[in-house]
């Protein structure tokens, strides 16, 4: 069998020569204790990168996300997100489990949530419940398919915490992604935000990391969270070195991603309009609904799968394909013909 073509996810990316390179000469302190120069420089770089005036380094985006929650709120109150955000659908429970706050899910539209419905949650602190403790937004959106917050959403979002006294905190595990289909600089989407998180392991191609970056304030508090949850490294400094050139190295090419994307969703929908509307692909994220076939996502997947095309079910209705430096138009072009012959089939 050739090569299988991995569309399941962009963590799937190898990294680079030139991040090997990097990681083979890389300082080697330990970062949970004294730091290390090249884990503080990758967070330098975050930081300025977003915005922020620090950042603070950890192994996953799930992490950044838990750790900014812990920060945020102390572990009291209710946290407000969209329904299907990242962090309440698959991060496992942590914001009940670990962070030991609860939540509202809230409706929304393409990942932003209802202006009107997120004005009727926000509560304050009174003698018989905590108030609204943290205020969530994810861009690119997962679950919307790569949906990119309006800046006007966010900056809607962000005001009405600031009335408030409530802090936001965003998921960006894509959050270059978000930038680059914005065509502004990630700082720009960053001011809407109290803290951001964005994975370097994804698109940017970084064998591991996340950076979650805020005040200098926030990332103190964030620290001994950080280390709770099993997040301070010792000689990190190999890992984070590749993350520190995918930074300087790895975000313009973002928009081939999103160019493979659009390919994608275009050739599914000449197959069958009813599976996906290439006007709303923005990423690297292809959403579609094989709700109308005969086969569910897991019985989809493993078809493609024996024809070397490896894709994710969204759920039991649809189907995710996420394009990355490694898909390439001849690897678009070979996927299509592989589902339009099992489409051919039902």
């Amino acid at each position: 069998m050739n090569k299988i073509i991995d569309l399941r996810t962009d963590t799937v990316t190898q990294p680079t020569a030139a991040m090997l390179a990097a990681m083979q000469t890389a300082t080697q302190g330990d970062d949970s204790r004294d730091g290390d120069a090249t884990v503080i420089k990758l967070e330098a770089l975050a930081a300025t990168m977003t915005g922020k005036a620090a950042g603070l380094y950890m192994p996953s985006g799930t992490m950044t996300n838990l750790v900014a929650v812990l920060a945020h709120t102390s572990r009291a109150g209710e946290v407000l997100l969209e329904r299907g955000a990242h962090i309440l659908n698959n991060e496992l429970g942590g914001l009940s489990a670990v962070a030991g706050v609860y939540y509202k899910a809230l409706p929304g539209s393409r990942g932003a949530i209802d202006e009107t419905a997120l004005r009727e949650a926000v509560r304050p602190m009174t003698r018989n419940n905590f108030g609204t403790s943290l205020i969530c937004m994810e861009t690119t959106h997962n679950g919307a398919g790569g949906t990119v917050l309006p800046l006007a959403h966010m900056k809607m979002v962000h005001a009405l915490a600031q009335q408030h006294g409530i802090p936001v905190h965003t998921d960006g595990a894509r959050f270059f992604n978000a930038a680059v289909a914005l065509d502004v600089p990630a700082s720009t989407i960053a001011q809407h935000t109290d803290s951001v998180c964005f994975c370097v392991s994804k698109g940017l191609s970084a064998p591991v990391g996340s950076v979650l970056c805020g005040s200098s304030a926030f990332i103190e508090r964030a620290r001994p969270f950080r280390r709770m949850v099993g997040g301070a490294m010792r000689q990190a400094g190999s890992i984070a070195a590749a993350g520190i050139v995918a930074l300087e190295t790895m975000i313009d090419r973002l928009k081939d991603d999103h160019a493979t994307a659009r390919r994608l969703a275009a050739g599914l929908h000449a197959i069958d309009p009813r599976l996906c509307d290439p006007a709303g692909i923005q990423t690297n994220i292809v959403r579609i609904d094989i709700s109308f076939t005969v086969r569910n996502a897991a019985q989809w997947s493993a078809a493609l799968a024996q024809a070397g095309i490896a894709v994710s079910p969204g759920d039991s209705r649809s189907l995710r394909f996420v394009t990355h430096r490694h898909i390439g138009n001849n690897e678009i072009d070979q996927a299509l013909t592989a589902f339009s012959t099992q489409f051919k089939t039902i």
